[in-house]
């Protein structure tokens, strides 16, 4: 594979903002790190040493997303002190958060973790506990492991909650052009309590195809640090180039957004994947979604016959519910599952021609 190009932009720096009370200077479109498992060694490595030879200092993973910490570690371990790393725990204990955090610091060769994130608890932990998972970020702090504090979540009762237990440093939150006012409320609280505000889900799993939109839209929120989902070099060039060259919030760029809105109004899948593993192995963030994505994405990719098979694998729903409690935005996910089905199903026989 060729080495990816630089955007060699002499007058191009990439900005920097403030990440709340940390006192962090993060690159104003940072990287999420999600995607990147789903890239070799090889290729994930360039895509990252190409994002921060063009100004990203900020990256953004999770100890569950399989090996994205690794690639991280092999590519940058070399640059550590340019940039700021953050990472993630889905721990329920002090022991277990403590353990994550020593194989985090193992896997990203790095001896400390700009801020370390629980990962969407279910409930806040009681800091009062000195077994809860709150009582080992304030240890890992002490030992000099991680630096700062954060939280994330989908639940917008539980983010209010944390931001204003004022115990943590960054909230990292879904944000974007679909945004309801509720959400924008929390982000500006953050602003108020000067807790950093982390962007995730900018393109809302996908279904926001005009990335223009959602970025002119964020940048609305001069505090807020957007952490996008990079898994393609053109994606991570577009990015750049926006950030260059900024999209103008305008008339028209209000009226692809509300049209956005119009189409995607009610209960909709984020892609988020707490539902996962599904006992029947169904790719639920995909299958959820679907009925969206043939009109929202070049219909053609969802038309394969493996895509046919996965979606066959709804009819094998055992009617656990697991999904559905997982939800952090309490949609019946077996229902929605069921008629995104019949709704693939409509949709491939009408065209069927192009099969």
């Amino acid at each position: 594979m060729a080495v990816l190009k630089i955007i060699d932009k002499e007058d191009f720096i990439m900005k920097k903002i403030r990440l709340g009370r940390t006192g962090l200077m993060v690159s104003a479109s940072s990287f999420g790190a999600l995607p990147i498992q789903r890239l070799s060694f090889e290729e994930a490595g360039r895509l990252l040493r190409k994002a921060y030879d063009n100004g990203i200092n900020y990256f953004d993973t999770a100890n569950a997303y399989s090996d994205s910490e690794e690639k991280i570690g092999a590519a940058l371990c070399d640059v550590r002190k340019d940039i700021i790393l953050s990472t993630k725990s889905g721990a329920s204990d002090k022991k277990t958060l403590l353990s994550h955090i020593e194989l985090s610091l193992k896997r990203m060769k790095t001896d400390y973790i700009d801020i370390l994130q629980l990962h969407n608890p279910s409930i806040l932990p009681d800091p009062e506990d000195p077994q809860s998972t709150y009582a080992g970020l304030l240890e890992a702090q002490k030992k000099g492991w991680i630096r700062f504090i954060g939280i994330t979540n989908h639940s917008a009762q539980r983010a209010r909650d944390a931001v204003l237990s004022d115990k943590y440093d960054t909230l990292q939150y879904p944000f974007c052009s679909l945004s309801s006012e509720e959400d924008i409320e929390i982000a500006k609280l953050t602003c108020e309590k000067d807790m950093g505000f982390i962007a995730m889900k900018g393109l809302a799993g996908g279904l926001i195809t005009n990335a223009a939109t959602t970025f002119s839209f964020i940048k609305q929120y001069p505090f807020a640090v957007p952490i996008w989902g990079i898994q393609r070099e053109k994606e991570l060039d577009q990015f750049l180039e926006m950030e260059e060259n900024p999209p103008v919030y305008g008339d028209e760029m209000k009226r692809l957004i509300q049209k956005d809105r119009e189409e995607l109004l009610g209960n909709f899948c984020h892609g988020c994947g707490y539902c996962l593993p599904c006992p029947a192995k169904i790719d639920i963030p995909q299958a959820a979604r679907m009925s969206l994505l043939l009109r929202r994405a070049p219909y053609q990719q969802f038309l394969t016959e493996d895509n046919y098979k996965e979606m066959l694998k709804i009819e094998n729903c055992v009617h656990c519910n697991s999904c559905k409690s997982r939800c952090p935005y309490g949609l019946d996910t077996p229902q929605l599952l069921k008629e995104n089905l019949n709704d693939y199903l409509v949709f491939r026989r009408e065209h069927s021609s192009q099969l």
